[in-house]
């Protein structure tokens, strides 16, 4: 292990003399030599499970809502550094009449402009990680405070009712307590009473906040915190701002608005470690609305990890291989999910803890293909689901798609392309200028 830069000293670089050992290795040169390659085309049984889409039916979606986040760590060059995290997040409504009038291979700006004029909504905070002081207490009490006060402030409050309504089912006729939870200070088991923000644990008299429940203090300690905070709080919150809309309409009279509208995450539709505290209560929802009658459209798409890889590999193998060929999907069943894409075995059925969503290999053309997320309402606890006809929706989504594909990047999503552009915090110079704010 190479040591790291300390002030003006430069970083250990590694020896360029340290492969001749292995190169003049007997034992190595003859396990190379026994190496084989392994040029394999997918089995049948990966490839066959692809369906032809057609639908006569006509593109429903003229509303498309799309949520992206980013947050970026910034350290002072002070000694000790402090070191804080900023958090962006941003929901964009976007007219699917008016992606259309855009050049898909080269945007105007002034098309964009239009587009995402006064269509907007931002939040951001900064949460303090290490080396900082504060009148709010320790580092601990005072991401507690920011989080609660971010969220509840923002927006008149809107996203902070939206995590009261998930938390307590408030869709419900009679709405139920939270999901339980540890207190932060002395981990005695938990539950807020319906439309409580604060409260005193019932063992140490601490007051705790709604937003404790989500599990935030899990990634900290008294004194310093990983970005892994800053992150988690990004991820809910997007799902927050994602629902506010949901819920906004839902309390309207008329739910035909969800017929002809489009919801995309950027990301997989799901939540991970202790945060999946709010996924029963999505689902619950979504199932809810469906036995209803009312069907939302949602999606969340991955850019990148197994799921991406893998599609990389069997695409090349699937229709459509020619310009007038139609697109094809593959449904992937959790049993398909364990052995082709996780290789390996699960005790529980594949995302039964943190997804809302289930997966969906799209190839739309001979060039482009893309994994997407689909909820079913509630769970499925069968190996072999879902099948495509659980998805909700999922042929109004699949007819949506070719319409909204961007060209300048891979299998990319112009509404997510276009929320990215307002709501990314690069390293640089995005840090470079925040630093500035801690000097």
């Amino acid at each position: 292990m190479a040591y790291n830069s300390n002030g003006g000293l430069p970083f250990e670089s590694a020896s360029k003399l340290g492969h001749i050992a292995l190169m003049n290795s007997e034992w190595i040169a003859s396990l190379i030599k026994d190496f084989e390659a392994q040029y394999s085309s997918p089995n049948s049984s990966i490839t066959s499970n692809w369906t032809e889409f057609s639908s006569s039916s006509q593109n429903l979606i003229d509303q498309i809502w799309v949520v992206d986040g980013s947050y970026v760590p910034v350290q002072s060059d002070a000694i000790p550094p402090k070191e804080v995290a900023f958090i962006k997040t941003a929901i964009l409504n976007i007219s699917e009449t008016s992606l259309k009038n855009v050049d898909k291979y080269n945007p105007h700006p002034m098309d964009l402009q239009k587009i995402m004029k006064d269509s907007a909504l931002f939040h951001s905070t900064v949460l303090p990680l290490r080396n900082i002081k504060s009148s709010k207490g320790t580092n601990f009490d005072t991401i507690r405070n920011i989080i609660f006060e971010s969220i509840k402030i923002d927006e008149n409050g809107e996203y902070f009712e939206t995590l009261k309504w998930l938390s307590y089912q408030k869709w419900l006729v009679t709405p139920t307590k939270s999901p339980s939870f540890n207190c932060p200070y002395c981990e005695m088991n938990l539950e807020f009473t319906v439309n409580l923000e604060k409260m005193n644990c019932t063992t140490c008299s601490k007051e705790l906040y709604l937003t404790d429940m989500v599990g935030f203090h899990l990634d900290m300690t008294e004194e310093r915190a990983t970005d892994a905070i800053a992150s988690a709080y990004m991820s809910i919150m997007e799902h927050l701002m994602l629902f506010t809309i949901i819920r906004l309409y839902w309390s309207k009279q008329d739910k035909s608005f969800f017929t002809n509208t489009l919801f995309i995450k950027d990301g997989p539709l799901s939540l991970n470690s202790q945060y999946v505290k709010l996924i029963p209560r999505i689902r619950d929802f979504l199932e809810f609305a469906k036995q209803k009658g009312v069907l939302i459209n949602i999606i969340g798409q991955e850019k990148s990890g197994k799921f991406v890889d893998h599609l990389s590999i069997v695409s090349r193998y699937v229709k459509p291989l020619k310009k007038d060929e139609k697109l094809h999907y593959h449904v992937l069943s959790h049993e398909y999910v364990e052995k082709e894409v996780q290789d390996k075995p699960s005790t529980i059925n594949y995302g039964e803890r943190s997804n809302w969503g289930e997966k969906v290999l799209v190839k739309v053309d001979p060039v482009t293909q893309l994994v997407i997320n689909v909820p079913t309402g509630d769970y499925l606890d069968r190996k072999n689901a879902p099948l495509a006809n659980e998805l909700i929706n999922l042929e109004v989504i699949l007819n949506v798609i070719p319409d909204i594909i961007s060209r300048r990047y891979s299998g990319g999503l112009y509404p997510i392309e276009l929320a990215n552009g307002i709501a990314s915090l690069s390293s640089y110079p995005s840090a470079k200028i925040l630093q500035k704010l801690l000097e």
